[in-house]
């Protein structure tokens, strides 16, 4: 498959910008490609300069669950866009959002919009900071919470695709006040807060890891997080920028039966606009100014692009059957996955919850960061060629989750699972 016109852009992209992207993952260098260039849309294709249709697995990175360009989502964005796009004042969209958010999230009483997934984590952060008085957070290995300089510590998605897990610019005496430990490990994470006694502000954790590749947690980890936190004074903090309505309309604590003391929530619930947000307990968020001295703000927070887009995506997942559908869905795919990669005599794990999965070149059962990193990259990155020119598009990395939507159909989750055979085959003698 020919990409000239992808070539001549990307080429020029890189005098312009770093590395030719605005996100570094989209450079495709971790399977040695020259990235397409999108130019539109559709249910669940993506089409690029060149006039290559693709099957789209990524969907903006999880955000587009109802398909790109859904008529609803497209009317909304416009009859809002015609009023305007920005005022920088409160309006009565963004209240109809926080109702939205907080009848279906357990754990928000009350919720704060922002801008993106880092900007909700960042801000969660200083707030679980200033309620417990303390200064030390605990993430897992793998765990990617954005880009804010404490939290780029042993981080996944991009930052493990590049093999930079800590970036350059991050003061040293902040990064000590994060402290890791591996996902899945209640008794490392039991460890390391029983030897700070009094000082660990909060526990933040991704409730299905989805920066490493998909990981599910394993019985009884969010449960221990739960009881372990409270024990000691510390907040749980549930990062569903990835889960929020996409593992149930009530997020992966609705799923699994938790309640945090505050959730991060971004992605779909923007409907592939930029958005973010943060809630939680009422005694928390009434901290946050104005109602309390923990300072946040944002100009674009609460647009009424975002909230428009938002809005009319929630109504539709809010509909009957939308969640076992996208887990019929999902099994179909994994288990087409599974049938050719065994046909071919390759060996991988495929870890799914509902409508995300991640397919990893290793005969290790993948539980952490540890046992995700034993993937053979090499394979993945030719599996990912060979689905490429067959018109599927996946994410350009190992790990990162595929993402499913209402749009893709079974014929197309069958042309996925056939390209793969054929994929598979050629990583065989």
């Amino acid at each position: 498959m020919d990409h000239p016109k992808s070539r001549t852009l990307f080429l020029h992209a890189q005098t312009l910008m770093p590395g030719g992207v605005n996100s570094p993952v989209r450079a495709y260098r971790a399977v040695n490609r020259i990235p397409p260039f999108i130019l539109r849309a559709k249910g669940c294709r993506i089409y690029d300069v060149d006039g290559h249709s693709y099957i789209d697995y990524v969907g903006s990175w999880g955000p587009m669950i109802v398909g790109h360009a859904h008529p609803q989502v497209v009317n909304a964005l416009k009859r809002a866009v015609n009023h305007g796009t920005s005022y920088g004042a409160p309006t009565p969209l963004e209240v109809r959002l926080a109702e939205v958010l907080v009848r279906a999230v357990p754990s928000m009483a009350m919720v704060r919009l922002v801008s993106s997934g880092t900007e909700a984590v960042m801000s969660a952060i200083r707030l679980a900071r200033a309620a417990t008085k303390r200064d030390l957070i605990v993430k897992y290995d793998g765990g990617y919470h954005g880009h804010a300089d404490s939290l780029l510590v042993k981080a996944g998605s991009g930052a493990a695709t590049f093999g930079l897990p800590d970036s350059p610019g991050v003061p040293a005496d902040l990064a000590k006040q994060t402290l890791t430990a591996p996902y899945n490990d209640l008794e490392a994470t039991r460890r390391l807060i029983e030897a700070r006694p009094g000082a660990v502000a909060a526990v933040i954790v991704e409730p299905i890891a989805g920066n490493m590749g998909v990981v599910p947690p394993e019985p009884g980890f969010l449960q221990g997080l739960r009881a372990l936190t409270a024990e000691h004074g510390a907040l749980l903090i549930f990062d569903e920028v990835i889960t929020g309505f996409r593992a149930s309309y009530g997020g992966a604590q609705s799923l699994y039966g938790i309640t945090p003391d505050l959730t991060c929530l971004g992605k779909i619930i923007g409907g592939g606009l930029p958005v973010g947000a943060y809630g939680g307990r009422r005694d928390l968020m009434e901290q946050i100014a104005p109602s309390g001295p923990v300072y946040q703000a944002g100009t674009l927070s609460g647009n009424p692009l975002a909230v428009s887009a938002g809005l009319a995506t929630l109504k539709l997942l809010a509909k009957p059957q939308v969640y076992e559908t996208l887990e019929a869905k999902g099994a179909m795919l994994s288990a087409g996955l599974a049938d050719a990669a065994k046909a071919a005599g390759v060996s991988v794990q495929i870890n799914r919850v509902g409508s995300v999965l991640t397919v990893f070149f290793t005969s290790t059962p993948v539980r952490d960061y540890a046992t995700a990193k034993t993937s053979d990259t090499a394979h993945f990155a030719r599996f990912f060629s060979s689905m490429l020119d067959a018109g599927v598009y996946l994410p350009p990395s190992q790990y990162e989750a595929w993402f499913l939507s209402l749009a893709h159909t079974e014929r197309e989750i069958q042309r996925t699972i056939n390209a793969a055979r054929a994929a598979f085959a050629s990583l065989t003698p």
